[in-house]
């Protein structure tokens, strides 16, 4: 694991580490908040990724370190890339928390919707790879009694045409950092790829669906009933590519109330 001697290496002159604290919720990576004391007695913070016993973190470490380095020059709330080298990334810490509970979420299911578009808007100097497809129809599992064949032979079939765009790939609801209703910040851009945009769609509103039920996927206002709880037939793959009410990292140190959900 990297140590702290490293990052001392990337901070400015006269600036020391004076806490590091876990950040919780990481399911591939040991995250953790520091705290940087400066030479005129305040204090700035930043967040350290290490990857642990992962085969593929050089890879994760390139496409987040590229992706970053790239969105410095637009508008879309991203941390900024301080220093990598594997297995560990050093970026600056983002403001703001997850928020993963049924409360105003009519309110910020339209802000998760204009933030992914402005991401799709995205023009990288250099495209990141294309999207890799995480589930196959040998790979898919099905509950029993459930008939998903319909689906399995679209899969089998390949993707349709598509005009690619930048996809973030992971983006959903614990990925996203609030301060009340509005946006601070977008996290953990290790899955940036090049593909349709239906991608970071369908994956966002998958956790909405798991998180909060079937009917916040597809509407923006609030249903008229309470939604149900998602359904004993959602298929499985086995892989990442399913989401879970537990995000993979957050740039955020632990608050009450802030458990991120997890990744692609």
């Amino acid at each position: 694991m990297i140590d702290l001697a490293w990052v001392q290496e990337h901070l400015d002159a006269g600036e020391r580490v004076v806490d590091a604290e876990p950040l919780h919720g990481g399911l591939t990576a040991d995250m953790r908040h520091l705290t940087i004391a400066t030479p005129d007695g305040s204090r700035r913070h930043l967040v350290l990724r290490t990857y642990v016993d992962r085969p593929d973190a050089a890879d994760w470490l390139f496409r987040e370190s590229h992706a970053l380095t790239e969105l410095e020059t637009t508008a879309i709330p991203a941390p900024e890339l301080i220093a990598v080298a594997d297995p560990a990334l050093l970026m600056t810490w983002m403001p703001g928390r997850t928020v993963l509970t049924d409360a105003g979420l009519a309110d910020r299911i339209p802000a998760l919707a204009q933030q992914l578009v402005a991401i799709h808007a995205v023009q990288p100097v250099e495209r990141p790879r294309p999207f890799v497809t995480l589930t196959t129809a040998d790979t898919v599992v099905t509950p029993v009694g459930a008939d998903w064949s319909a689906a399995i032979d679209v899969i089998r079939g390949g993707h349709p045409p598509y005009e690619g765009v930048f996809l973030h790939r992971d983006y959903q609801p614990g990925n996203v950092l609030f301060d009340g209703n509005r946006i601070t910040a977008v996290v953990d851009w290790a899955g940036t790829s090049w593909g349709p945009t239906d991608l970071d769609v369908a994956h966002c509103a998958t956790n909405l669906a798991l998180l909060h039920g079937p009917t916040w996927a597809h509407h923006s206002s609030p249903p008229t009933n309470k939604p149900a709880a998602p359904s004993p037939h959602t298929a499985t793959t086995g892989s990442s590519e399913t989401p879970s009410p537990s995000p993979k990292n957050s740039n955020q140190p632990p608050t009450p109330g802030a458990t991120p959900p997890a990744p692609t």
